[in-house]
């Protein structure tokens, strides 16, 4: 899936999807009624027509269901970048209150790690993985903020307030890897499709003496389900494809951070 949504645009996954979805349940309409015919199938239309209800609301809900736990999954993503960003920036500015060798070391690295991360985490979390190279940079910076020493009043009230910045950069960061690969279980995709193919297989027990009416009708509920699937497909996968969460919080705080003065 990770792969497809990375080499194939949006639109015409969209436009893919849309189509399967159109000529199953067409198909398969027209299948029937040129199987049983119009006036045979007229005698389910009372009976379908209430249970059709009773199964399209209880797939309605399951969609919706998914696609708000996708959405809501996808902000709080997008909340973790804005925070880690703005996390990395603020430890930028309290380690110049830092000892001058420690909060230099700790400066190297907060650069390093955010340039690591928005030139080759974020490709990588497209696939779904993270980059070695940024968790390596960000247990340096680790190492180089425990390291600190200090005994002045000034500089423990820093340190302290250094490690809740350290602890912030660290736990966003986890939580936008564990969302680069999706949420939504494999299970519940399976409900998902086979509810799908329940769906909008049903209109096949109508028969209607208007075939180009009931052909509108079922190509309408097929396109409605395919295209909510598509979003929901789209949001599960934050950082993939064309629709993905900006990386702009990263570069506006390596903006904030000017190339270090002298090395460690």
């Amino acid at each position: 899936m990770l792969r497809l949504l990375n080499e194939v645009s949006p639109w015409l996954l969209a436009l893919g999807i849309v189509a399967i979805a159109e000529a199953y349940s067409i198909g398969l309409m027209l299948l029937c009624r040129k199987q049983w015919g119009t006036d045979r199938l007229a005698l389910n239309n009372e009976v379908a027509g209430f249970k059709f209800a009773v199964v399209g609301v209880f797939y309605a809900v399951l969609l919706a269901f998914v696609v708000i736990a996708v959405w809501e999954d996808y902000r709080d993503t997008e909340t973790a970048v804005r925070n880690e960003a703005k996390a990395l920036a603020d430890l930028h500015q309290v380690s110049y209150g830092l000892p001058e060798e420690s909060g230099t070391k700790i400066r190297k690295h907060l650069r390093t790690y955010a340039q690591q991360v928005h030139d080759l985490e974020w490709p990588a979390m497209a696939h779904g993985l993270g980059d070695k190279a940024a968790k390596d940079e960000l247990r340096y910076l680790g190492q180089a903020l425990f390291g600190a020493s200090s005994n002045e009043l000034k500089h423990v009230a820093l340190y302290h307030h250094a490690i809740d910045l350290m602890t912030a950069i660290h736990d966003n960061r986890n939580e936008r890897l564990d969302s680069s690969d999706g949420t939504v279980p494999t299970a519940l995709w399976l409900v998902l499709l086979a509810g799908a193919l329940i769906t909008l297989g049903y209109p096949s027990f109508f028969g209607t003496s208007n075939l180009g009416a009931q052909i509108l009708m079922t190509g309408s509920l097929a396109a409605l389900v395919a295209l909510t699937a598509f979003v929901a497909l789209v949001l599960d996968y934050p950082f993939t494809g064309d629709v993905q969460i900006s990386r702009a919080p990263f570069e506006q705080s390596l903006e904030e951070m000017p190339q270090q003065e002298t090395p460690p």
